[in-house]
């Protein structure tokens, strides 16, 4: 599992648990000042997980208020951008005369070197949140692109949007799902989406080196194969005219992947077929309907394929996931 150091003020005393947290927050982020009406019973929790180059931070706590004036920044800048999504709650974000929020399973780009008011959930619910902190000195972009990261509202439905949002909450997680080896590629894997994502927005793609390009490529690819797993059609011919390349140059953009591009799309089909199994609320939809909608046209050739990929059948895995009992690892 990914190393990571839990932090948490429980231990300290009620009524200084606010300065605790705002002195970790100084020391671990930037700095700045924390109100929260919970001053008397607050309650926070980091995971701080070291992916090499960057660092994930998924959180929960009471609602608070931190607050970064221009007097904060001047004193100490440390030159990161924070990505976050929250899991549950929502943020209220002020940066000058604007304003917005920032609902649950969206994306939230921060600057340390921009003054705000961040207002962190609300009422009496604990606010939770997936995270990683970029250093802007690794981000393959223009500086002036990066300096206006800060002031985008990134779409998480679709692109790489969607691919950084779906990263952030399985790294709020168990930690176990993935190994110590796996760290830095996770690291490199959350600048190029949030690189991607950036030069989208900016229509700056150019700017990228030829290999943050090609990596960016794939990952614009994988996205669109994710939302479109269900098309029969998609094949490497469909995807790659609507990628603007020939089929033999998408077919070497995975050749350092860890599929082949048909294999690619059948290990996401499958994972998406074993999802439904698992769903209780789909418990009456026959397994063959379910492969179906993944495209598995032969329910032999789907039970076969599963179990290659997961150890066990469709029928077997399904059972075991409904009746309560902790199946075998299917990773």
């Amino acid at each position: 599992m990914l190393t990571e150091r839990v932090l948490q003020c429980g231990d300290v005393a009620e009524v200084e648990r606010l300065e605790y947290w705002q002195e970790l927050v100084g020391e671990r982020h930037a700095e700045g000042e924390l109100f929260s009406e919970h001053r008397d019973d607050f309650w926070a929790r980091y995971r701080f997980i070291d992916l090499g180059v960057v660092t994930a931070w998924p959180a929960q706590c009471k609602p608070l208020v931190f607050r970064r004036t221009a007097r904060h920044v001047r004193r100490s800048d440390p030159e990161l951008l924070h990505v976050s999504v929250p899991l549950c709650g929502s943020l209220r974000i002020s940066r000058g005369e604007e304003q917005y929020t920032v609902g649950s399973r969206e994306l939230v780009v921060a600057d340390s070197s921009r003054p705000s008011v961040v207002r962190v959930g609300s009422g009496t619910g604990l606010y939770a949140c997936g995270a990683v902190e970029i250093p802007k000195a690794l981000v393959p972009l223009p500086r002036r692109q990066i300096q206006e990261a800060g002031r985008l509202r990134p779409g998480a439905r679709t692109g790489y949007g969607a691919l950084l949002g779906q990263l952030l909450t399985q790294l709020a997680g168990p930690a176990r799902q993935y190994r110590p080896a796996d760290a830095p590629r996770l690291g490199m894997l959350v600048i190029d989406l949030f690189s991607g994502l950036l030069a989208q927005a900016f229509d700056a793609e150019s700017a990228l080196s030829p290999e943050s390009h090609r990596r960016s490529l794939v990952l614009r690819i994988k996205a669109f194969i994710l939302e479109n797993l269900h098309e029969a059609e998609l094949t490497p011919s469909a995807i790659a005219e609507a990628h603007h390349i020939s089929v033999s140059y998408l077919h070497r953009l995975f050749e350092n992947e860890e599929a082949t591009v048909a294999a690619w799309i059948r290990r996401r089909r499958l994972e998406r077929a074993r999802r439904d199994l698992a769903d209780p609320a789909q418990a009456a939809t026959r397994i063959h309907a379910i492969a179906a909608r993944w495209c598995f046209a032969n329910a032999s050739d789907f039970t076969r394929a599963f179990r290659t990929a997961f150890g066990t059948s469709p029928r077997d895995f399904r059972g075991s996931v409904l009746s309560g009992q902790d199946p075998a690892d299917t990773d």
